[in-house]
């Protein structure tokens, strides 16, 4: 079962729109430009509140050796 984890490879701030790129299997770039829309279309706090609360939320992915463990 797939988990949403916050990217620790492609990441701008924290790694949240490139947790949810691999999760989804979606080019992180477009996410961005999406949530940037998004958040711009409504009045900016909102998506900006959302992302401060997700990167919260949503946890690290771990690191690579503790996988294979």
């Amino acid at each position: 079962m797939k988990k949403l984890y916050r990217s620790r490879e492609n990441k701008v701030f924290c790694g949240l729109v490139g947790g949810l790129g691999e999760y989804f299997d979606v080019d992180p770039k477009i996410l961005r430009v999406a949530w940037i829309t998004i958040s711009i279309l409504s009045a900016f706090f909102p998506g900006v509140l959302a992302y401060i609360f997700s990167c919260l939320v949503v946890p690290m992915a771990p690191k690579k050796e503790e996988k294979q463990g």
